[in-house]
C-alpha cells in the first residue's frame, strides 16, 4: 500500500520509466531479426538416441513491443526490475538461449524446447534433450512466463533465473555437469567476453549467465490477439461463436475456477490463478500413493536438484506439486497454465496426452478422474453439448497472437479435421450424467 503522496508520485515515475524502457528495448533489439519465420509442421520425427534440431533465432524470437492491445502496462512494471531490461543484457540473454555450448553434448539449448517458431515450445506431448533422452514432461511455453508466480508444472522454483538453471543441468536435457561446466565452454569466447562486459561490467561468470537468460525473457510477452481488440471495444474482432464461447468459458464451462484469478470475476489477460490442480491427467496410469511414499523415502525434501532430475526422468514425475511440498493434497496436482496462444502451443497438459482442444474439452466435459481419491473439487461433468465444444475452442482460438495467425489457422483446420474422425475422450453419457462419489484417499 502506498503510505503516501511522494511514495505514489515516486512509484508512478518509475513505472512511467520502466514502460519506457521496455519500449526502448523492444525497439533496439527487434531491429536485429535475421530471418522471417513462416510457420512450422509436425516435429521431426527422431531416430533413438537422436537430439532434436535446434532452432535458429528469427523475427519470431525478438522482444515484443509493449504497445500491443491488451499489454498489461500496471502489472508489468510490477514484476519487472527496469534494472534487468538494459539492451545490453536482452541481446545477451537472446544469444544465450540459443547457445549450444550450454549443454553438455553441444547440441541442445534452451531453444531446443522453447522453439519460437512453435510459439516457444516444441510440438512434442513430452521433450527430448541431450542424447535423444526422452523426458516426462511436456514443454510449456516462455511466452508471458514473467508473470508466472513459480516455473516449472510443478512451481519448484519462484524465478526465471532459477528455471534457466536447472536444465542446464539435468541429465535428460541440457545434461551440463554443472553451471560451471557450461560457463567454461563458453567463457573463452571474445564475442560473450565483450557482451558480458557490456552488459554487466563483469567476465564471464554464472549469475550474470542466468540474470541475461532471465532478462531475455522477460521481454516476452505476448498480447494483441483478436481476443484483446474484442476487450478494447472492438466487436468484430472475434466470431459470433468465439463471444459464445468466451460466455460459456466464465459459466457453464466452468474453466473460469482454474484461469482466473478469481472465481466470480472474468480474466481477460492472463487466465491462470497461480494455483495447482489435480484434474485427472494421468494418475489412472499409475500406482500414484506408491510413487508418493517412494518419493517420501528417496527424495529428501526441498533438495530442489533431486526433484528436478525425479520430475523430469522418472515415473515420479506424476505426483507433481507432491514432490516440491509433501502434502498429500497436492499429489498429482500440477500449475495452471495461461491460455493465451494455446491453439499453437499443443499438445496438452503437463504430459502432452491430448491432442487437440477438442480432446481438452471432453476431458473436462465428462469430469475426468472420477476414480481419483485426490481429484480437484471442482472437477464434475458439464453437459456441454457439441456445439458449445466447438464455441469455447473458438473462444480458445481467439487468443492467438498475430505473430502466429497463419500457423493457427492451418493449426485450428488440423484440430478439427481430427475431432471429426477421432474423439478418445469424449464420453457423451458420462458429461451429462451425475458427479460419482469420489473415492477417499487411501492411507500412507
Amino acid at each position: 500500500m502506498l503510505t503516501s503522496g511522494t511514495k505514489a508520485h515516486r512509484t508512478c515515475a518509475t513505472s512511467l520509466a520502466a514502460l519506457l524502457l521496455l519500449s526502448y528495448i523492444f525497439a533496439v533489439v527487434a531491429a536485429r531479426a535475421v530471418e522471417e519465420d513462416t510457420g512450422v509442421g509436425p516435429p521431426p520425427v527422431l531416430a533413438p538416441g537422436q537430439t532434436p534440431p535446434l532452432p535458429k533465432s528469427g523475427s519470431l524470437a525478438e522482444p515484443r513491443l509493449s504497445t500491443q492491445v491488451g499489454f498489461p502496462t500496471a502489472l508489468t512494471n510490477y514484476v519487472i526490475s527496469p534494472s534487468t531490461l538494459r539492451p545490453a543484457r536482452v541481446a545477451l540473454g537472446q544469444k544465450l538461449f540459443f547457445e549450444p555450448r550450454l549443454s553438455g553434448d553441444g547440441a541442445v539449448a534452451c531453444a531446443t524446447c522453447h522453439d519460437p517458431a512453435r510459439a516457444f515450445t516444441d510440438g512434442r506431448p513430452v521433450s527430448v534433450g541431450i542424447h535423444g533422452r526422452v523426458g516426462q514432461r511436456n514443454a510449456p511455453t516462455v511466452l508471458n512466463a514473467l508473470y508466472n508466480k513459480t516455473q516449472f508444472w510443478d512451481g519448484r522454483v519462484n524465478t526465471l533465473e532459477q528455471q534457466a538453471a536447472l536444465p542446464i543441468t539435468n541429465p535428460f536435457e541440457m545434461g551440463s555437469v554443472s553451471i560451471g561446466d557450461a560457463v567454461s565452454r563458453i567463457a573463452g569466447d571474445k564475442d560473450y567476453q565483450t557482451q558480458f562486459m557490456q552488459a554487466f561490467g563483469r567476465d564471464v561468470n554464472e549469475q550474470d549467465m542466468l540474470s541475461a537468460i532471465g532478462a531475455y525473457e522477460r521481454t516476452l510477452a505476448s498480447f494483441d490477439s483478436p481476443f484483446d481488440l474484442f476487450i478494447a471495444g472492438d466487436a468484430n474482432s472475434i466470431s459470433d461463436s468465439a463471444k459464445r464461447g468466451w460466455e460459456l468459458f466464465n459459466g457453464k464451462a466452468r474453466c473460469h475456477l482454474c484461469h482466473a484469478l478469481t472465481d466470480n470475476q472474468p480474466d481477460t489477460t492472463l487466465f491462470m490463478d497461480n494455483d495447482f490442480h489435480n484434474i485427472g491427467i494421468g494418475i489412472l496410469r499409475h500406482h500414484v500413493d506408491h510413487l508418493a511414499q517412494q518419493a517420501e523415502r528417496e527424495l529428501a525434501q526441498g533438495r530442489l536438484e533431486a526433484i528436478d532430475t525425479a520430475s523430469i526422468t522418472s515415473e515420479m514425475s506424476v505426483l507433481g506439486r507432491f514432490l516440491v511440498t509433501r502434502k498429500q493434497s497436492d499429489i498429482a496436482s500440477f500449475k495452471t497454465p495461461g491460455l493465451r496462444n494455446v491453439l499453437v502451443t499443443g499438445p496438452y497438459f503437463h504430459d502432452g496426452s491430448m491432442q487437440t482442444l477438442w480432446d481438452v474439452m471432453d476431458h473436462y466435459n465428462k469430469g475426468d478422474g472420477i476414480t481419483n481419491p485426490w481429484l480437484d473439487k471442482d472437477m464434475q461433468p458439464l453437459a456441454l453439448t457439441e456445439p458449445e465444444i466447438d464455441d469455447v475452442v473458438a473462444f480458445l482460438a481467439s487468443l492467438t497472437s498475430p505473430q502466429y495467425k497463419a500457423i493457427g489457422d492451418q493449426e485450428y483446420a488440423r484440430q478439427l479435421a481430427l475431432s471429426k474422425v477421432s474423439r478418445p475422450q469424449r464420453d457423451t453419457a458420462r458429461a451429462f450424467g451425475p458427479k460419482p462419489k469420489q473415492p477417499e484417499p487411501p492411507p500412507f
